[in-house]
């Protein structure tokens, strides 16, 4: 581009002085311009007045080597682009080809929409091999950009799927904005693989039962997985704070459910009995069954793990993982008023 650049700027300046130099040698301004032009086009249509001057003529000279010359640079130049866009684009082409034909036990990102972009990343930090499909080819560009396989194409269609490896793929991940897409994608890859596992993304909850009838093995609904973490900051913040840092813990929350167990949160109050004890007076014979992760301290540091021997004070909050049963157990005794009658703490 740079060149062309350079070759326009030289050819332009070529034409004004050309053009200033017949004017200074008398000539009119159409004139000039009319002189200029069959010049250095090299028409050669025939002179605006006889060129008797040496001195013109040799200027003239100079006129058609430096227009020619600069016109040639710049049309080689664009010619040049063209080449090696072409060129470039067929060997990126064929590096992604053989690249997607390498593949094997890989995923099939069906979509690089804001999602689609989020899972490549994570994907890519795993080091799980995937490709890219999308319909988009901007956003194909931008995947190729940061150094993934992406291939352009319909992911419902039959043959844009087996380009990209359907049949030796171990998992497909529908997440298209659209919930019919994704329908069609899940159909598609269905009939290609009926092993595969097939992931889709919903937007209204109406399309899980149709995306679960259409073959995929699970459904994500981002919509709820964003109500339910702000649901669990809420009713569980010292837990989200637990996790926050490196594990996925809403994910955690749902799995935990799945056997019985349970994240949750216990402040201890000033008035609780568990004021001044350690960590260790937790464990009795009808409260067992949990493990403290946790102890968040008033004034927000967490204590990750803690031994036996670690005091517990007013303002802490407990972050237990245990069956359901048991933590409000618990939390009974973290919450139950100490009552002293004759100096006998009941």
């Amino acid at each position: 581009m740079s060149r062309i650049k350079v070759g326009v700027v030289f050819f332009v300046t070529t034409c004004l002085i050309a053009v200033v130099g017949y004017m200074a040698a008398g000539w009119e301004l159409l004139d000039a311009i009319y002189m200029v032009v069959i010049t250095v086009f090299g028409v050669g249509y025939g002179e605006a007045k006889p060129l008797t001057d040496p001195a013109l003529k040799i200027f003239t000279m100079g006129v058609i080597v430096a227009g020619c010359s600069s016109g040639i640079y710049v049309v080689g130049g664009f010619m040049q682009m063209l080449a090696e866009g072409e060129i470039n684009r067929i060997l990126g082409s064929r590096r992604m080809s053989k690249g997607i034909e390498q593949l094997a036990n890989h995923a099939i990102l069906c979509g690089y929409g804001r999602v689609g972009q989020m899972l490549a990343r994570d994907l890519a930090a795993a080091r799980f091999p995937f490709v890219v499909v999308d319909s988009n080819e901007s956003r194909v560009t931008s995947a190729q950009g940061e150094g993934h396989l992406a291939l352009l194409g319909s992911a419902s269609e039959e043959s844009t799927l087996e380009t990209a490896g359907i049949a030796r793929a171990k998992v497909l991940a529908a997440v298209l904005p659209d919930d019919t897409a994704n329908v069609f994608v899940t159909l598609t890859a269905r009939e290609l693989n009926p092993g595969i596992q097939i992931l889709a993304r919903a937007e209204s909850p109406s399309t899980e039962k149709k995306l679960i009838r259409s073959g995929a093995n699970r459904v994500v609904m981002p919509a709820l997985i964003g109500a339910t973490k702000i649901a669990h900051m809420i009713v569980r913040p010292s837990a989200e704070d637990m996790l926050r840092a490196d594990l996925p813990s809403m994910q955690i929350n749902e799995d935990l459910r799945q056997i019985g167990l349970e994240l949750g949160d216990i402040d201890i109050r000033s008035d609780s009995p568990l004021v001044g004890g350690r960590v260790g007076d937790l464990h009795t014979a009808d409260s067992s069954g949990f493990v403290l992760v946790g102890i968040k301290r008033a004034d927000g540091s967490m204590v990750r793990a803690p031994q036996a021997n670690v005091e517990l004070a007013a303002g802490d909050t407990l972050v237990i993982l245990g069956h359901r049963e048991t933590i409000p157990k618990i939390a009974l005794r973290a919450r139950r008023t100490v009552i002293t009658y004759r100096g006998v703490r009941t």
